[in-house]
């Protein structure tokens, strides 16, 4: 099972050419202010949000549900953004930290399949499935909080947003990565969530969940997510934006020119996010991917997807003096069963994201009796051998080339076989 949720300090990983503390914010600006949020700019779909962005000096064609967004009323909302907060638990305790170098990620929110154990079909959850993952992720240690990943198929669907949400604070103290499917919904969710929390005040103050936003791509927001966006702000609920351009069809096939756009759309929501609740938390995050043109997929776990990852993540750290608190989707594979293609894909995307997160797969693995039977590599630029023999990893590789040689030899040591509950398989 992926992990649900995780985070570590992480030493910066750079993707573009130059490092944060000299990624200059003119270069951005005439790239993705000038050039985008006004030329074209953003097509918006809430009329509340163009109210906000025309009050405050945006250029606005009701017509076509369109904002032109001047640079310097960009700059001022990311200026009035925090750079840090913190997430608590039912019981008000601070266990997510948002800040600085810490690293967030989940693999996904809305699964509507899931895989049983030896199954070869996945098939549609339901609320049984939802709880039995919600206890895991609440009992496994190294996860901080607990999305609500599953979309239950046993009740209606107008209420599968605040249902999901309802049966995690039932059966969970942590916190709550969630997301809503309507605009009223999200009011049935906040006084959920208030309820737990003491009331609409104390949930500001001690905030227990984090809603995902997500805009259209390219450059555009709907009324739903742009009226959550809103809410959120307005209620002091943090906001977790999920820019999703797909390089190669709803983005520029470039990997750079998809961060680009990821940044415009990103800005954007920023924008309306503080207008309409000034110092209100929000996440620079996204759920990017490259557009796999010969199947028409979106490859999740392909190292083109993290490269984006690792970009933008890098950016947002770097738009403001002490960053923006900043999230991905990781840990997520586009394999159909839990096979080798399973392990490499997920485990990658785990360990570009932090180099702690290796730790909370080795918990995970002994948790569920399996680190007998799994090997585990560690490499790369962010670690060093006596690092991965610390954590308790099976072998060290400089690169994946020495990685493949490595699990090569290992898999010759103990031969692959489905026949015995003894025999073992390999994360690389």
């Amino acid at each position: 099972m992926p992990i649900p949720s995780g985070r570590g300090q992480a030493p910066p990983l750079h993707f573009l050419r130059f490092a944060p503390e000299s990624l200059r914010l003119d270069a951005w600006h005439d790239c993705c202010t000038a050039r985008l949020l006004w030329d074209p700019g953003i097509r918006i779909h809430a009329a509340e949000a163009l109210d906000l962005l025309g009050d405050a000096g945006a250029t606005i064609d009701r017509e076509r549900n369109l904002a032109r967004i001047p640079r310097e009323l960009a700059e001022r909302c990311l200026a009035s953004a925090p750079s840090s907060f913190e997430l608590y638990d039912s019981e008000g305790r601070p266990k997510v930290r948002y800040a600085g170098n810490q690293v967030q990620f989940d693999p996904g929110s809305a699964a509507i399949e899931i895989l049983d154990h030896g199954a070869t079909t996945s098939r549609p959850p339901v609320t049984a499935d939802f709880v039995r993952f919600i206890q895991l992720a609440e009992g496994l240690a190294p996860i901080d909080a607990v999305p609500t990943s599953l979309v239950c198929q046993d009740v209606p669907q107008s209420i599968g947003d605040l249902y999901r949400l309802y049966l995690v604070l039932r059966f969970a103290a942590k916190p709550v990565v969630t997301g809503a499917f309507g605009i009223d919904s999200w009011h049935v969710m906040r006084e959920l969530l208030a309820t737990v929390a003491g009331g609409a005040e104390a949930l500001a103050r001690r905030p227990i969940a984090v809603f995902d936003v997500c805009p259209s791509p390219p450059l555009m927001w709907s009324e739903i997510t742009c009226q959550n966006l809103i809410d959120c702000a307005r209620a002091k609920i943090p906001a977790e934006l999920v820019s999703m351009p797909l390089a190669g069809a709803t983005g520029p096939v470039t990997l750079i020119g998809a961060v680009v756009q990821h940044t415009a759309e990103c800005l954007s929501g920023v924008t309306i996010h503080q207008l309409a609740g000034p110092g209100s938390p929000i996440v620079w995050g996204g759920s990017p991917a490259a557009f796999d043109m010969r199947a028409g997929t979106t490859p999740m776990g392909a190292i083109e997807t993290h490269m984006i990852d690792l970009a933008y993540s890098q950016v947002g750290k770097a738009l403001k003096p002490g960053g923006l608190p900043t999230h991905a989707y990781l840990g997520m594979s586009d394999s159909k069963l839990v096979d080798a293609q399973c392990g490499l894909e997920s485990m990658s995307g785990a360990l570009l994201g932090t180099r702690v997160m290796r730790v909370a797969v080795i918990a995970a693995l002994e948790t569920a009796g399996l680190r007998r039977r799994v090997k585990v590599l560690s490499g790369g630029a962010p670690v060093t051998q006596s690092w991965a023999e610390s954590i308790g990893a099976d072998g060290y590789a400089e690169d994946a080339a020495a990685a493949v040689a490595l699990a090569g030899r290992l898999a010759q040591a103990r031969p692959l076989s489905r026949c015995s509950e003894e025999s073992s398989f390999d994360i690389t």
